[in-house]
């Protein structure tokens, strides 16, 4: 009997046991937080530049497999068999020639404008100073207090790092020189690594997506339920179809965007149009952020080389642009695929590029767009479970409930 009554308490004691032991293991991963987060930050570094292949090999798919699919029509056996590997090649030498006419026609523009604007430089600082100029004679309320900028200090202070620091050089200059430079060619050496790696991993991924999607496939399949696979294919589905959809769409918005703004700049006389043109339309695949981001500084720029007037008059003009393409021409071109608040783009976003940098921003809108549909399918789900719950209930009660008593039913009322 002690024997047994022994046992039952070890027993019982077990769920205790496993709670404490669970409570000291989260302890200690609280603990070593930091070694844990620095670790997954590593480990992304490192896939970074797969990633970046994964979301090229991804857009050069469908122009991949149009090509392929053209190979195919040929209906010559030994293009049909190698149909893929083909269209990977073609597909990359016409990227290389189309690269080399862009640049061709791009590189002198950047070049021209670079070489303006180091020539006007005088020009530009002097309407820096009339603008300053302009500021300090403007009546500000009096909780600002008093504001004035000195143009004749301002660069003496700007300069005056420069200027001490060559009057101080000694040998530990030499030194921050060399670690700086260092630095520098470390990072370019790393980009180009990344670059090549991202390169390679991408052809790879697009000669072998039918193996790879293959394999997906089945690992899902082996491991989870008829249900499970069902659920896991339907929604990877939905996000194959929004990555597509962004892509398409901000593209065709980027490339309208650019145009209209492109316009306006060359209509306006900057020098720099299809530059910031270019740069507004590249930016315009960062939703919300990239298209503000890009007229600040296309404003800016016109500011100091055209004056603050035409500035002033570019802003409700361009304004306008982003109003009527973020309500009309996104909207239209998007079909309405992904019904998403202001606010939630904003913060997907924000933790987006918080955690994966550019890479997140762009995947940020599909992901959570997907996420959002799952959600909405859960509710959905729930809300009428309980609902055939409240019907079932309802229906056994009213079953329980007796009649009400109706004195006109018995003889001795009537």
């Amino acid at each position: 009997m002690g024997k047994f009554l022994k046992s039952r308490m070890m027993t019982a004691m077990i769920p205790y046991f496993i709670l404490a032991l669970a409570v000291i293991v989260a302890w200690h991963l609280i603990g070593s937080w930091g070694i844990f987060a620095a670790g997954l930050m590593r480990f992304w570094g490192i896939i970074t530049p797969f990633m970046y292949g994964l979301l090229v090999a991804y857009i050069l798919n469908m122009p991949c497999s149009f090509i392929q699919n053209l190979l195919i029509k040929i209906n010559k056996p030994f293009l049909t068999k190698r149909s893929r590997g083909f269209a990977v090649l073609i597909l990359f030498i016409l990227i290389l020639g189309l690269t080399a006419l862009t640049l061709n026609l791009i590189i002198p523009t950047i070049y021209n404008s670079i070489v303006l604007f180091i020539n006007e430089f005088e020009t530009y600082q002097q309407r820096l100073f009339t603008l300053i100029n302009s500021i300090n004679n403007w009546d500000f309320p009096d909780f600002f207090g008093d504001i004035y900028i000195d143009p004749d200090e301002l660069m003496p202070a700007l300069t005056g790092i420069f200027t001490s620091f060559v009057e101080n050089f000694d040998g530990e200059n030499v030194a921050v020189i060399a670690t700086v430079i260092g630095n520098i060619f470390s990072s370019l050496f790393s980009t180009m690594f990344h670059g090549i790696l991202t390169i390679v991993s991408s052809i790879f991924l697009l000669v072998q997506r039918d193996a790879i999607l293959g394999f997906v496939r089945r690992l899902v399949k082996s491991f989870s339920s008829e249900k499970t696979n069902a659920f896991v294919m339907k929604y990877a589905g939905k996000l194959n179809f929004n990555f597509r959809m962004y892509i398409f769409t901000q593209t065709i918005d980027g490339v309208i965007l650019g145009t209209l703004m492109t316009i306006v700049l060359a209509i306006a006389g900057s020098p720099y149009f299809l530059v910031l043109g270019l740069m507004l339309g590249i930016f315009n695949y960062i939703p919300y952020f990239g298209s503000i981001v890009g007229t600040a500084v296309a404003l800016v720029v016109v500011a100091f080389t055209q004056g603050l007037g035409i500035a002033l008059i570019l802003l409700p003009i361009m304004f306008f642009i982003q109003q009527m393409d973020g309500n009309f021409i996104q909207p239209k071109l998007m079909g309405g695929a992904f019904t998403l608040s202001p606010l939630l783009i904003i913060i997907s976003v924000t933790i987006g590029g918080a955690y994966a940098g550019i890479l997140g921003m762009l995947m940020a809108i599909p992901i959570v767009a997907v996420l959002k549909d799952i959600l909405d399918g859960v509710m959905d789900y729930r809300e009428r479970k309980k609902e055939a719950q409240a019907r079932t209930r309802n229906e056994a009660e009213s079953l329980q409930t007796p009649d009400y008593f109706n004195p006109s039913d018995y003889d001795l009322y009537k």
